[in-house]
């Protein structure tokens, strides 16, 4: 029998990705291992590989076709001594009891007296997957397939589904019944923003994968994590001699080290050192991370990653400088693997390097907090003799999740990242 080759879901929150690129053509023998396809996901652009031998019967969605769901049909493969007259309309469906009766007919076969209607969609647009003799008996009924869940493979709705819908008791509603939540305010279409700006130039940017991602995901922060902020001015001078002492140093080595690093290495250092802030937010709980694995932002075209350093508290500032490099740089190729980019329960972004001063950062779920870094700014300060002084200044806001780190927590760990960058000799022990 052909198999359905599916879409695969190449990251455990990946629900639908891009058909970029078809490595095979239709005719073609693939064995276990070969490439078939590059999947676009809101992140990154992946191979896919054939898991299964056979010839590729047909390609059933186009190249550059968006917003394909995970688990959707995307070729079929078929066996030694099968054809493509072997392919069936619509992928078999089996009943509960391991039977196929439903099964499409063949291309060549005669066509049944009735046609089955048309795959039908919700009223959200999403496709309503059901098998034909399902569709059929739904039609003759007048039964909205949209409010039945399906009992087959993939959630597809099949012919008991239908069954026992009809035969189900209809429940007359209650008078006493509370009445329905208020629909929250409908937000303005896209023609009536675009009304707005009528006779008015402007260049119309589709969303793509990962920008759609990055605004459901802020979005959800923003209005889901219950944020606060924690502000401190950290003093740099003795970082800066320390490190032009180290890079001086490392000079014959190749290695520079950034702020930035030191940076990182002072967040590993502190989640060790205030282990009850090393948490995410889990639903129901709390999860309570050992290793310190340091989530840092990098911006690309279109959009950012967030590749995380794992194990940062035990790597020195030379590997973590070089870890960071690769990584932002194969993330501004969007060649990251999705487990380089994804856990952490702290990240960094650091915007002092564009000269902006201080900003707050938007927590990125389920990570517990994110450390928002300004510039390193001279400032007139008074030092601890009391006297007047000039120093070298860094504004940073914390923001944390306040259901993962209370108050006191959240000041306990930004103090320790400050004394670990006015001190960073400590870095090293």
């Amino acid at each position: 029998m052909p198999t359905e080759i599916l879409m695969p879901a190449l990251s455990p929150t990946m629900e639908e990705g891009t058909l970029a690129k078809w490595l095979v053509k239709e005719g073609d023998t693939v064995s276990s291992g070969d490439l078939l396809a590059e999947i676009e996901t809101d992140k990154a652009t992946m191979e896919f590989e054939a898991v299964d031998e056979g010839v590729i019967g047909k390609l059933l969605v186009a190249e550059g076709t968006e917003g394909v769901k995970v688990n959707t049909a995307i070729a079929v493969l078929l066996e030694d001594g099968e054809s493509a007259d072997d392919i069936q309309t619509e992928a078999p469906s089996s009943d509960p009891d391991g039977s196929s009766s439903e099964r499409a007919a063949p291309a060549d076969a005669k066509a049944p007296a009735q046609a089955a209607p048309p795959p039908e969609k919700t009223a959200k647009g999403d496709r309503i997957f059901a098998s034909p003799l399902a569709r059929r008996i739904a039609a003759d009924k007048g039964l909205d397939l949209g409010s039945l869940k399906g009992s087959g493979p993939r959630g597809r709705i099949v012919k008991a589904d239908v069954e026992a819908a009809i035969a189900a008791p209809k429940t007359p509603a209650r008078a006493d019944e509370a009445p329905a939540a208020t629909p929250a305010t409908p937000q303005p279409s896209t023609s009536q923003i675009a009304a707005l700006y009528e006779g008015r130039d402007y260049e119309e940017v589709p969303l793509d994968g990962m920008r759609k991602t990055i605004a459901a995901r802020l979005t959800q922060a923003k209005q889901s994590i219950p944020h606060f902020y924690l502000r401190r001015d950290i003093q740099l001078d003795a970082l800066l001699k320390f490190r032009a002492e180290l890079n001086a140093q490392l000079e014959p080595r190749g290695v520079k080290l950034s702020v930035n690093d030191f940076i990182i290495k002072a967040c590993a250092a502190a989640l060790q050192q205030v282990p009850d802030a090393n948490a995410v937010w889990a639903g129901d709980r709390i999860l309570k991370l050992t290793p310190s694995d340091v989530a840092v932002a990098v911006a690309i075209e279109g959009g950012l990653f967030t590749p995380v350093l794992k194990d940062a508290h035990q790597k020195s500032l030379s590997a973590l400088s070089a870890e960071m490099k690769d990584l932002a740089a194969r993330a501004r190729d969007r060649k990251l693997k999705p487990e380089e980019y994804q856990g952490g329960s702290f990240a960094i972004s650091n915007l002092g390097m564009f000269g902006i001063d201080n900003f707050d950062a938007v927590i990125n779920p389920p990570q517990g907090a994110i450390l928002a870094v300004g510039a390193g700014v001279r400032k007139p300060v008074v030092n601890a003799e009391g006297a007047l002084a000039v120093a070298t200044v860094m504004s940073v806001t914390l923001s944390v999740d306040h259901r993962v780190i209370d108050g006191a927590l959240g000041a306990e760990r930004l103090t320790a990242i400050k004394d670990g960058l006015e001190s960073p000799l400590a870095l090293l022990a």
